[in-house]
């Protein structure tokens, strides 16, 4: 069977830069979604960062939405299926309508 891996063969060197980059991305979306649990974070303030990092803005919305306080994995599916937005949808990717309807509904 023929291999599918497309990617560049890459050093040990860059392969470990690689993971480490992905470790701290996933190190800062995970502090984001803890900050949302408790409150010492708002949407707006992660919209607001999302401008600057590409990092937050590469970050799904329905985990987001999933962290916030009293809102659980249904009510983020049902809030995303209401306003329209698609599941797989990410920060970056959201209309402006859409980031006034979410911020209206968690104002």
């Amino acid at each position: 069977m023929a291999s599918t891996n497309n990617l560049p063969p890459m050093s040990e060197e860059q392969r470990a830069l690689a993971l480490e980059k992905a470790g701290a991305a996933r190190r800062q979306r995970a502090e984001i979604k803890a900050l949302l649990k408790t409150g010492s974070l708002t949407l707006a303030e992660v919209f607001e960062q999302a401008e600057t990092s590409d990092i937050v803005a590469g970050t799904k919305v329905y985990p987001l939405l999933a962290s916030m306080p009293h809102t659980g994995k249904i009510k983020a599916k049902r809030l995303m299926e209401d306003l329209r937005i698609a599941e797989n949808r990410k920060i970056r990717g959201l209309g402006s309508r859409q980031r006034e309807d979410l911020l209206m509904t968690f104002a």
